[in-house]
């Protein structure tokens, strides 16, 4: 007897899935790698004065791509003839193929859904996709071993696979239908961390942006000084555009109070900028805080970590007030680590080193910067969260509903029981018949706020409150829902027995004569 075996990376048994998501993947590449290319070698052409030829603008290309993964360059021709690296990742740059992989392995589980074919499962799309691209980086960094930038293939090993496999992921993630952990703490505490994390980031883009605009002219200065020929400029004014996303990254960084490193012995924080800056003329650059201590206006950008945090703690409290104050803090905990570990990555992609000596850090430092955003969560997110849950407890005690009290209405007892005693049934039934018409026209009954105050006496009787008709009471049990009465009844009235406040008090029976 044989014994059929699936498996495990492809849904059906077929190798064809994963051949295609691997074709995927290295498509993406190529398109990533295609796009980049095209704008080099424009701007080469447009050059005036090219320092080299079509294949040093391919080098170039291939150089920049990788440095979008990540990816440490290493510049062989400097002033000094010692090689010097170039680690600053263009965030806006690497986007883009980020965006790619993410569709690429997207598009491979959303391709088999709806059709016959075979599709692959989630850790095969994953592998599938990544492999493919990574054959197509491979050759990349081997081409650019021949070039001016050459790649460090220490962090090429490292940071390449990382960022694919993380992009694949995610596309594999959005595939799925997004689906959160099945725990309620882990999917609040990823919501909560991702609205801090967007509203930190434009915090720090809002508090850079300030600042940038604050110091146009020198902005200006230095963008007219780096380049003469427009050719120049629009090179200039894209690297601007890709880095961007880095300015609002050290803005971030800067107003959590870890500050960046303009350089190995200079320090820029809201309390100051402490050291001598090496500092390379740039546009952005320029938006850079004046040596000495921090004012009111840099001691405002703290506004930006205090907002994320806020948000952050609001956010679990109003998910967690049924919950207990112990899961409500570690939830909130939760989303404080989350959102430093990718506050921690951004700002160890968003900096690095420009060059050797001095130059070797420049930008924020990923540990600090992660740290602080984690005490920033604790010491703010936390309480904001267990007061915010709180608050929000006050709306769940149930309240007491209201009792009726039944109205007694006292009747005054016979004058003699002797007699009622000795007459006859028939006759104490007719004088009482005969009688209480009279007495109930001439003798109208005592108050209602009377009879109540004097409490339930001997004798008393209840009065029934007047009966609705049927169709109002089948409306009634309709409408909540009853279908049969459970008594057998459908005339009973649960508060038959409480006394109308309008209905007079029944007459004295006759004394016999």
């Amino acid at each position: 007897m044989t014994h059929v075996t699936e498996h495990p990376l492809v849904q059906g048994g077929r190798s064809t899935a994963l051949a295609t998501a691997c074709v995927r993947g290295g498509l993406a590449a190529g398109l990533g790698l295609g796009g980049l290319a095209v704008l080099v070698v424009a701007a080469w052409i447009s050059s005036p004065h090219p320092d080299s030829g079509p294949g040093g603008a391919l080098h170039l290309a291939a150089g920049l791509w990788l440095l979008a993964h990540g990816v440490d360059l290493v510049r062989m021709e400097t002033l000094s003839g010692v090689p010097a690296p170039l680690g600053v990742v263009p965030l806006l740059l690497a986007a883009l193929p980020v965006w790619l992989v993410h569709r690429a392995a997207r598009d491979t589980l959303d391709a088999g859904a709806g059709g016959d074919r075979p599709r692959p499962s989630a850790s095969g799309a994953v592998a599938a996709v990544a492999g493919g691209y990574l054959l197509v980086a491979a050759a990349v960094v081997l081409y650019s071993a021949s070039g001016p930038l050459p790649a460090d293939l220490v962090t090429a090993g490292l940071w390449l696979p990382a960022v694919v496999a993380g992009a694949a992921g995610a596309g594999v993630w959005t595939a799925l239908g997004r689906p959160l952990p099945g725990q309620r703490e882990a999917a609040v505490a990823l919501r909560a961390g991702g609205l801090g994390l967007v509203t930190l980031l434009g915090g720090g883009a809002v508090a850079a942006a300030v600042s940038l605009a604050w110091h146009a002219r020198e902005a200006q200065t230095a963008y007219a000084g780096l380049a003469g020929e427009w050719s120049g400029r629009v090179a200039v004014l894209l690297l601007v555009l890709a880095l961007l996303p880095n300015m609002a990254v050290w803005g971030a960084a800067y107003g959590l109070g870890s500050g960046f490193a303009l350089g190995t012995g200079a320090l820029a924080t809201p309390l100051g900028l402490a050291g001598d800056p090496a500092v390379p003329p740039f546009p952005l650059l320029a938006a850079l805080p004046a040596e000495g201590p921090g004012g009111w206006l840099h001691w405002s950008a703290v506004a930006a970590p205090l907002a994320a945090t806020v948000l952050q703690g609001w956010r679990v409290g109003r998910s967690a007030r049924s919950w207990a104050a112990r899961d409500a803090a570690l939830t909130a905990l939760g989303a404080a680590w989350g959102c430093g570990v990718v506050v921690a990555v951004l700002a160890g992609a968003a900096g690095g080193p420009l060059g050797t000596g001095r130059l070797s850090a420049f930008g924020p430092v990923w540990w600090q910067a992660g740290a602080a955003t984690v005490l920033w969560g604790v010491c703010v997110g936390v309480p904001t969260a267990l007061g915010v849950r709180a608050w929000g407890r006050r709306g769940l005690r149930p309240k007491p509903l209201p009792v009726a009290r039944p109205v007694q209405v006292q009747v005054p007892a016979p004058p003699a029981a002797s007699v009622t005693a000795s007459a006859p049934p028939s006759m104490a039934g007719q004088g009482a018949g005969a009688t209480a018409p009279g007495a109930a026209a001439s003798a109208p009954g005592p108050a209602p706020e009377a009879a109540s105050a004097c409490g339930p006496a001997p004798g008393s009787v209840p009065l029934s409150a007047p009966e609705r008709p049927a169709s109002e009471e089948a409306r009634s049990a309709s409408d909540l829902g009853i279908d049969d009465d459970p008594y057998g009844d459908s005339a009973f009235e649960p508060y038959d027995y409480l006394p109308a406040a309008w209905e007079p008090s029944p007459p004295p029976p006759p004394a016999a004569g």
